[in-house]
């Protein structure tokens, strides 16, 4: 059986209400399963349960416990306006809860504004950079990703660096859409990691996404990810996220809180 992303989707059932599938060892990050798919399993169980949403706008994210083998996703609406909804998801293993998701769905509305406030980051194309993660090395979850390093540094490298900028996308091209795209926004380490003179565990507690267009897409599904540390203080780092299309489109605008064992 195919452990690539669109097959892990394609071949979870829903009974008695919960999204149920069981997530194979190839997507593990130490002795959990990779966050960005994780938050994507949320999000598909509030798609799958209210599927007349209308587009993605808001995602938060709380990384609760360790997820893992044989896993259950649970939606309940927390409220349905006129143009937009409020889902709650979360995904439970038997030990309990693992993560939450809180998405809100919003309708289009007439406005006299349509500008990016955020100029666009100057960054060699996806071909002209080398690999981001050696062939052999970096976690388990990481080969279901082809990931480039534009600018930046490499984790726990003791440099000075703490933003990064890389291409990402998924090596199962027939994974596309939001779903997605919320699995592979997670892939870069933490913008704090390659300050590290050594490494140490990280864990990322709460992620926050704002979805800024209402399908987005990106051109051999390459998207530019950048990750910058804002602080880091008594075990715990904040990053700002940024997520732009092959046109160097602005697409997702995102923040994280990580613990950090260093």
């Amino acid at each position: 059986m195919s452990n690539s992303f669109s097959a892990l989707l394609s071949g979870a059932v829903v009974e008695d209400d919960a999204l149920r599938l069981t997530i194979p060892d190839t997507w593990m990050q130490g002795r959990t399963t990779y966050g960005g798919l994780s938050a994507a399993l949320c999000l598909e169980a509030a798609m799958r349960a209210y599927p007349e949403l209308p587009p993605l706008r808001s995602a938060n994210i709380s990384f609760i416990g360790p997820a893992g083998g044989a896993v259950e996703g649970r939606a309940r609406a927390l409220r349905q306006g006129k143009s937009v909804s409020y889902i709650e998801a979360d995904l439970s293993t038997e030990a309990g809860l693992a993560t939450r998701g809180v998405f809100a769905f919003g309708a289009a509305r007439a406005s006299m504004f349509d500008r990016t406030f955020t100029p666009p980051p100057e960054a060699p194309a996806p071909d002209d950079c080398e690999p981001f993660i050696p062939k052999g090395m970096g976690p388990k979850f990481a080969t279901h990703f082809d990931t480039r390093l534009a600018k930046g540094a490499r984790p726990v490298t003791n440099s000075d660096q703490f933003d990064h900028f890389l291409w990402v996308r998924h090596e199962d091209r027939d994974a596309t859409g939001p779903v997605a795209l919320l699995a592979l926004a997670d892939m870069p380490p933490p913008a704090v990691l390659p300050i590290f003179p050594h490494f140490k565990p990280i864990s990322t507690m709460t992620w926050h996404l704002n979805v800024l267009v209402e399908a987005p897409i990106s051109e051999d599904g390459w998207w530019l990810l950048q990750s910058r540390g804002e602080h880091a203080r008594n075990g715990y780092s904040s990053q700002d996220m940024l997520i732009w299309n092959s046109n160097l489109d602005l697409v997702v605008a995102g923040r994280q809180n990580v613990a950090i064992f260093l």
